[in-house]
């Protein structure tokens, strides 16, 4: 096939807060990232995703938009971004925003105006229900960060609906107004020179006719508003009409955010006819390790099953072949470090799983994202305490489950935060062996991980062996191999089941690359390690022990088809 721009390229995901502080006040910011795009481009990266960088509350660290034509003083100003844009195009890197337009922040002028009267020009732009008949919530959603999806508002004593934070009111999308609005914003961003868009929780945003009550599970405060409200009935309406007034003008990179889709649904959405985006994120492999108790969602510490894991991986590899587009990651703001949840992070594995769950995922078909550490094999944080968070959801969960329901002890919750929580993810970039890790000279707004003097980008550049090198190896494989990008996805057969060993191929009509890792740390004999006809392009070790399979060893393997 011929393959469109953003099916060969590889994104690097930066959360502007924790990237490089270039003012001194311990947040990241644009001028930051300006002075480390060098460093990204020589990864061999060909695009950045830049998580929101426009005015918020921060309630929820910036996906609380209050303002989506102008830039969050915190991180500098539209000089800084049009300086940034420009140096980026410049190193041929191409710029993907993050926009957020399920919600607003509750600062945003629409809905402090919509929130005034009923008979305002904006009330129709938010979801606005009366009281239930005893005077409580319209209905039993409950909102992805616990508690109730609804606010009373006493000015017109109406409740309005926010599937986040109470400070996130959800946009009425059914009103034509409010969508070219969004279409509007978007044309102004793509004519300001940025080169696509990822689009926050973007298969919420068409709310089910009348609002009904959502499955509840007994003993919960509330219903999944998940299993009404994700993949409405008209999002597929609403996003071929996004892709009519605005995607289709230009040659841009459009991956909405997903939950709760299933291969089916997804096809739709990043369906290869280019009606509606470019491709999603799902999140099955992510919801894998989460707890036994589906109401208490991914508060845990359970280890991923490999067989269950490999299970959802090839599902979507297979299914979407030659019919839609697979985004890859392992990682992101919203997820731990993957060395640490999929991986092994003591000292002598954490390299070498490191780099092995990096050829699992960028030797599959879609379109990698890295996200900023990832390549340094950064991991999880050390925070031991409550008050070391900051993220909006881990601290509501922790109420909820601990105070409130009392469903686990405080060393059990903070267990499972260790694991789990987004601050994992958040905490600053580390660059050197510096004071706070060379990302700040100040106090930085989230600790940096102690570990930082052992795992940092200058040690990783100094070293041939690190995860660093290994990842731009990994990128410039994906650049040079068409069948990386155009192969046909295959487990091993006979593997499916097997435990310890992911093993797989992808074959075009002249090439077939073979992919064998160890997810343990255990030593054994395999016999489909050796490939006697083939060349070996990649290991995580520095010589091929034939069949001997070490701990998470990774190998990648090419020959000519006959």
């Amino acid at each position: 096939m011929d393959a469109k721009w953003w099916q060969k390229a590889v994104v690097y995901q930066i959360y502007p807060r924790s990237f490089q502080d270039s003012n001194g006040d311990g947040i990241g910011d644009l001028n930051g990232i300006t002075a480390r795009l060098d460093y990204v481009k020589s990864l061999g990266v060909d695009v950045i995703w830049l998580n929101p960088i426009y005015p918020s509350p921060n309630v929820d660290n910036g996906y609380d938009i209050s303002n989506y034509q102008a830039i969050n003083p915190e991180f500098g100003t539209m000089a800084d971004f049009e300086k940034l844009l420009a140096k980026a195009h410049s190193l041929d890197l191409k710029v993907m925003m993050d926009i957020v337009v399920n919600h607003t922040s509750d600062k945003h002028h629409w809905f402090e105006e919509s929130r005034k009267s009923k008979d305002n020009p904006y009330r129709d732009y938010y979801i606005w229900r009366d009281p239930a008949a005893d005077g409580g919530a319209p209905n039993n959603w409950g909102s992805y960060f616990s508690g109730s999806a609804w606010t009373y508002d006493e000015t017109t004593k109406q409740y309005y609906l926010h599937l986040f934070a109470p400070g996130q009111p959800d946009l009425n999308w059914a009103n034509p107004q409010v969508r070219h609005a969004v279409y509007d914003m978007m044309n102004w961003w793509v004519a300001k020179g940025v080169d696509g868009f990822r689009l926050d929780v973007i298969n919420l945003i068409s709310k089910p006719d009348g609002l009904p009550n959502a499955p509840q599970a007994l003993g919960q405060p509330y219903g999944n508003v998940e299993k009404v409200v994700a993949n409405g009935p008209h999002v597929h309406e609403y996003l071929q009409e996004m892709n009519a007034n605005v995607m289709s003008h230009y040659n841009i990179m459009t991956v909405g955010e997903t939950p709760g889709a299933s291969i089916s649904d997804a096809m739709q959405y990043a369906d290869l006819d280019g009606k509606e985006l470019n491709m999603v994120f799902q999140f099955e492999h992510m919801g894998l390790d989460g707890n036994e108790h589906r109401q208490y969602g991914k508060w845990s510490d359970r280890k991923v099953d490999l067989v269950a894991l490999k299970q959802v991986l090839s599902k979507w590899q297979t299914g979407f072949y030659h019919k839609a587009w697979n985004s890859l990651y392992w990682n992101n703001h919203d997820q731990p470090r993957v060395v640490s949840r999929f991986g092994d992070d003591r000292p002598e594995y954490r390299a070498l799983s490191a780099k092995m769950l990096g050829v699992v995922l960028h030797m599959m078909q879609g379109t990698p994202y890295i996200y900023e550490g990832e390549e340094l094999g950064m991991t999880n944080n050390d925070f031991t305490r409550l008050d070391q968070y900051q993220d909006l959801e881990s601290l509501n969960a922790y109420h909820d489950l601990v105070d409130q329901q009392h469903v686990f002890t405080p060393a059990q919750m903070l267990k499972y935060l260790q694991h789990h929580s987004r601050d994992n993810a958040r905490t600053p970039m580390q660059w050197d062996a510096t004071m706070n890790a060379g990302f700040s000279t100040a106090q930085p707004w989230l600790m940096v991980n102690p570990n930082f003097k052992d795992i940092n980008a200058k040690e990783e550049l100094a070293a041939d062996d690190s995860v660093l090198q290994f990842y731009r190896q990994l990128i410039a494989l994906r650049h040079q191999y068409d069948v990386v990008t155009d192969g046909e996805y295959a487990q091993i057969p006979g593997t499916e089941n097997d435990e310890s060993v992911f093993a797989y191929t992808r074959t075009d009509t002249k090439q077939r690359l073979t992919v064998i890792v160890n997810f343990t740390d255990k030593q054994f004999e395999y016999e489909d390690a050796a490939q006697p006809q083939a060349k070996l392009l990649l290991s995580n070790y520095p010589d091929d022990d034939g069949t001997t399979l070490r701990p998470f060893e990774a190998k990648i393997y090419l020959q000519a088809r006959q």
